[in-house]
């Protein structure tokens, strides 16, 4: 059990004393991009869904024809 709270105080020391956070303007400026990525990927995600649906549902129509 003592090994959990050595473990859990250096980890605290190291995220303390040890790691470079970044600036807040530079984490607002990251989560922008973030997000602008997020949002295209999920739009072109949706188009390639859209298509591919239509796509099998022709192919449907067309078997039961």
């Amino acid at each position: 059990m003592m090994a959990i709270g050595n473990y859990i105080s250096e980890s605290y020391s190291e995220l303390k004393n040890h790691v470079t956070w970044t600036s807040w303007s530079e984490a607002q400026r990251l989560t922008i991009v973030v997000a602008v990525f997020s949002i295209i990927f999920s739009l072109a995600i949706w188009g390639v869904d859209t298509v591919f649906s239509a796509a099998i549902e022709q192919y449907f129509e067309w078997i039961k024809s």
